[in-house]
């Protein structure tokens, strides 16, 4: 169960995964080894599925592409095909009109557009919307 310094300890790491766990500790009011522990509890419970880096996108594009999966086929099963594609950094299944967001990247536009191109011949996806991000804030 997450306790709202487990909250805290989330929210440090989701702006700057590269803290220490001494950083952490002095702005949650623990040890070092009181957060070392807090993390690692919350990384084998799977709270924590991975660390990562968020790249600049100053050289380069990056978009967000909703997908409609066909009724009767598993959002799961075309999740999992998208992901397999060069370029795609994220995968969320939402609710709403789409079923998928798919957040990719590319050095350029062509490289987004056989992205998208590639994502749409996978069988079950019914439709595709796409939208280039122009800053990150």
């Amino acid at each position: 169960m997450i306790d709202e310094i487990d909250e805290k300890i989330l929210a440090l790491l989701e702006e700057n995964a590269r803290m220490t766990y001494v950083e952490i500790g002095n702005l949650v009011g623990l040890s070092e080894g009181a957060v070392r522990n807090r993390i690692q509890s919350l990384v084998s419970d799977n709270v924590i599925k991975r660390f990562t880096i968020e790249k600049s996108i100053s050289h380069g594009v990056r978009a967000l592409t909703m997908i409609a999966v066909e009724p009767g086929v598993p959002t799961f099963e075309v999740s999992k095909k998208v992901n397999e594609n060069e370029g795609v950094e994220r995968i969320y299944e939402v609710t709403g009109e789409y079923d998928i967001v798919m957040v990719s990247h590319g050095s350029n536009i062509e490289n987004i557009n056989k992205v998208i191109e590639d994502i749409r011949k996978i069988n079950g996806v019914e439709k595709t919307n796409t939208i280039i991000v122009l800053r990150t804030v």
